[in-house]
Formats: C-alpha cells, sequence, structure tokens
C-alpha cells in the first residue's frame, strides 16, 4: 500500500504540469537552423502550456555539450532539448566518448520537421551535371573538394552518401561554418558544398552559385526544376537532416504526451509552417513512437555509410 500514495501524488503532478517555466536547450549557437526553430516552437508552447518555456544556447564540439547538459537534467518535464541528426544519430560513430548515448538517455519527443541540402557549384564552375561531377571524380579521386560545417553535419553526410553510391572519393575541407564554405566556393577555393537550401538561398537568388541537384527523395517546391540527386545518377540517395525535440529519458508519458499533441498542432498551423518552410524546415509533427522508429532508423542508416567509408571515431 505504501507506494501508491507517491505514485497518485506522481499522476497527480503529471496532471497540474507545468507549473513553472521550461528550459529548453539548444545545442547549438544562436542564428542557425536549431535556434530559430527552437525560438519558434517555444514562443508557441509557452501561449499552450501557460507557462514561459525558456531558450538556453548551450554550443560547443558538434552538439555535445548543450546535449549532455540535457541528458543529465533532472527528468521531470522542465527541460527539454533541441535535438538533430548530429546530436542524436551520428555524434557516437564520430567521437568515442560523447558523454551521452543518443537512444538510451533521451525519450524523443516531436519531430518536428525536416531539412534538405541542395549540391551547389559556382556559377562559372566547369561542372554543369552531377554526372560530371562523377565522372570528374572517378577518373581523378581525391581531386575534388566539398566544403563542410565539421564531421557529422548534414554537408559531410552528404558528401559521405554522394562518394558511398557513385564509388568515388572526394576531399572534405571544414569549415567553422556553412558560411565560411560557401564565400569559398565563390572564391574557387573548393569545388562543391551540399547546403542547406535556406543557407544556400541567397547565392541561389542571385546567381552566384548553380544547384545542381537536391538530398531529398523528391523534388522540393522552393527549387522549381531541380532534380533529386537520386534520379541524376545516384540512385536511392536520401539525405535529410532534421530538427527534434527531445526530453531526459524517464520524463513522465503523460508529460512527453501532452508535449507531442502541442507540437503536432503547432506545425500545423499556417503562420508556424511558412516560418519553418522559411528556415528550410519542411514541416513534420511525428509523435514520440513515429519520431523514435524514425531515429533508430538513422543511425542504422548512417552508422553503415560511416563504416562503409572507413571512418573511425576520434
Amino acid at each position: 500500500m505504501g507506494s501508491v500514495v507517491p505514485m497518485a501524488q506522481a499522476q497527480a503532478n503529471d496532471a497540474a504540469w507545468p507549473t513553472k517555466s521550461i528550459r529548453y536547450i539548444v545545442p547549438f549557437s544562436p542564428g542557425g537552423v536549431s535556434d530559430g526553430v527552437a525560438r519558434l516552437m517555444a514562443e508557441q508552447l509557452s501561449a499552450r502550456l501557460g507557462q514561459s518555456v525558456i531558450v538556453e544556447n548551450k554550443p560547443g564540439v558538434s552538439g555535445l555539450v548543450g546535449t549532455q547538459q540535457a541528458a543529465r537534467a533532472e527528468p521531470d518535464g522542465y527541460t527539454v532539448v533541441g535535438g538533430t541528426i548530429t546530436t542524436h544519430a551520428v555524434n557516437p560513430f564520430f567521437i568515442k566518448s560523447p558523454g551521452y548515448d543518443p537512444v538510451k538517455d533521451f525519450t524523443p519527443v516531436a519531430l518536428v520537421g525536416m531539412v534538405s541540402n541542395a549540391l551547389v557549384v559556382r556559377a562559372d564552375s566547369p561542372f554543369n551535371s552531377v554526372q560530371q561531377i562523377i565522372d570528374a571524380a572517378r577518373a581523378q579521386p581525391d581531386s575534388l573538394t566539398y566544403g563542410t560545417a565539421g564531421a557529422g553535419t548534414s554537408q559531410h553526410l552528404s558528401g559521405q552518401l554522394f562518394q558511398s553510391i557513385s564509388d568515388t572519393r572526394l576531399r572534405q575541407i571544414i569549415y567553422k561554418g556553412g558560411s565560411q564554405a560557401m564565400v569559398d566556393l565563390i572564391g574557387g577555393q573548393i569545388d562543391m558544398v551540399f547546403e542547406t537550401v535556406a543557407a544556400a538561398r541567397p547565392m541561389i537568388d542571385a546567381k552566384r552559385v548553380k544547384v545542381l541537384g537536391v538530398t531529398s527523395a523528391q523534388p522540393l517546391a522552393d527549387l522549381p526544376g531541380v532534380k533529386p540527386l537520386a534520379e541524376l545518377g545516384l540512385p536511392g540517395f536520401e539525405m535529410q537532416s532534421w530538427q527534434g525535440i527531445f526530453a531526459p529519458a524517464g520524463t513522465p508519458a503523460p508529460v512527453v504526451d501532452r508535449l507531442a499533441r502541442e507540437i503536432a498542432e503547432i506545425v500545423k498551423t499556417p503562420q508556424v509552417h511558412a516560418k519553418l518552410m522559411t528556415l528550410g524546415v519542411a514541416p513534420d509533427g511525428r509523435d514520440s513512437a513515429a519520431f523514435s522508429q524514425f531515429q533508430r532508423s538513422e543511425i542504422e542508416k548512417w552508422g553503415k555509410v560511416i563504416k562503409d567509408a572507413g571512418i573511425q571515431a576520434d
């Protein structure tokens, strides 16, 4: 009988949640896609939950710093973290001791949306098609370069998948951020970048780069006439980063379910839908169970790509 009272109290507390402000950790710097998504979600959740949702940027080491903090937080429903393909799928393949397990230490709450990349080359590049890049890379392995924002980023994973499917070897050039890679692309220092569509948009609109293909399985409405790489000599190519929300493992299920319901409703609203699209995020809204299944499939897919490439965790 002794355990009934605490259980009843816990259920009552879950029903009353939230009774104070909620911390939303972003493991990346202000100004990026993850930050933009977090601030949009926090504003909407605050209005719906009747409590402030406060965004805290904790950048560092491919998202490790903030994600570690979230993993160690009290699982009481008052801490969530913005998670991406980098933090919650591939970091352990690149970093030997990330300080957290992306599956065991977290409960997926909701998948906010998907982020596609575009393969871009400078406007005066000799390459006018994906096939020309494949042919050149096969003729001279390791001669062509692609810029990334580091190991495990969407630019890097796109490049690895390109090499895996085309049986080619490209050289990765790592930058502190994607914007610097684009500057060097236009300056002729590197050959190509698999950049997020939103980040590449100013250069695309200014006609300073050519878009040769997109990394999504389907064409993108905001890049009319551009085909997926899967239709351009790279069968089966699909690489989309994602923006999701996770809670520390052990967070009460009623809290997770409530958050998932609210987020699903939020991403459906026309106003939020439009704002997400301007960030380059295609709204999704999958709940905890579906998001958990998707996360595991991503870990399996990219684990194989990374292993096949001979990449070892440092």
